[in-house]
């Protein structure tokens, strides 16, 4: 819950924004503003570090409604301070606006940033039961890899025809332009996702990833129930419970 302003805050606030050139003119205009837009804005832009959205963006958030999980979100629900080249980095959508409208229903616009499974399982951790809880893979270098920065479009179920298939039959059911994401970047966009929208995926199925236990098992991800997101590996063989991941591949 989140506790109420004070009044030495509240001074100490004022004080401050009139030190950024705030005056009795833009005041009024903040107190005119029609519905509260402009004091709304402000909350927003203090809410995200400072971050606006580059025009890249924009036009992807909007191609992408709620499939679409940026540098906002990533600030607000996983805490990520992003640096200036980073920022810079993501302010453009490597995906054609053509891409983005054929797939806006079916995947996840995903600004990933480095964080490891672990790392997300912490940050999340007073959130409810969002991982199942286990310990197997604590020690595990796919869970302790952060990963890299970039821009992923996830698909939100298994690859179709995937299900109950070896792994090596199910990286043959892969487009050309689709390549198996990493279980780093699997659990980041899931847990993303239902953060920013409520919404659970893979909720009675794993999806196999591209990353190895150490043992060179697949890693698994998926049945997101009440119990939380479960992590699991095993050899590519046969399971009417897993499926494949895929993303995009930007390279393509």
């Amino acid at each position: 819950m989140v506790s109420q302003m004070s009044r030495g805050q509240g001074h100490e606030f004022l004080n401050k924004l009139e030190a950024a050139g705030l005056n009795s003119h833009l005041c009024q205009k903040v107190i005119d503003s029609k519905n509260n837009e402009l004091a709304t804005k402000v909350v927003r832009l203090i809410e995200h570090g400072g971050f606006e959205a580059s025009t890249s963006q924009k036009s992807a958030r909007e191609i992408m409604g709620k499939n679409f999980f940026g540098t906002e979100e990533a600030i607000k629900y996983f805490g990520v301070n992003p640096s200036k080249g980073q920022l810079d980095f993501f302010a453009g959508v490597p995906f054609p606006e053509e891409v983005l409208r054929f797939v806006k229903n079916t995947h996840i616009l995903v600004a990933v940033f480095k964080m490891s499974v672990l790392d997300i399982r912490l940050c999340v951790i007073d959130k409810g039961l969002l991982f199942f809880k286990q310990d197997w893979y604590n020690s595990m270098a796919f869970a302790k890899d952060k990963g890299e920065v970039g821009w992923q479009l996830i698909r939100k179920t298994p690859v179709a025809g995937s299900i109950n298939r070896t792994w090596g039959w199910q990286k043959a059911l892969l487009a050309e332009n689709e390549e198996t994401p990493t279980a780093q970047v699997m659990v980041y966009s899931i847990i993303g996702h239902f953060l920013a929208n409520g919404e659970k995926l893979f909720i009675d199925v794993y999806v196999r990833t591209s990353s190895l236990d150490s043992v060179g098992n697949n890693v698994s991800v998926g049945i997101f129930d009440f119990l939380g997101l479960t992590v699991c590996s095993g050899r590519g063989e046969k399971n009417g419970c897993i499926g494949l991941a895929s993303a995009f591949d930007t390279a393509r």
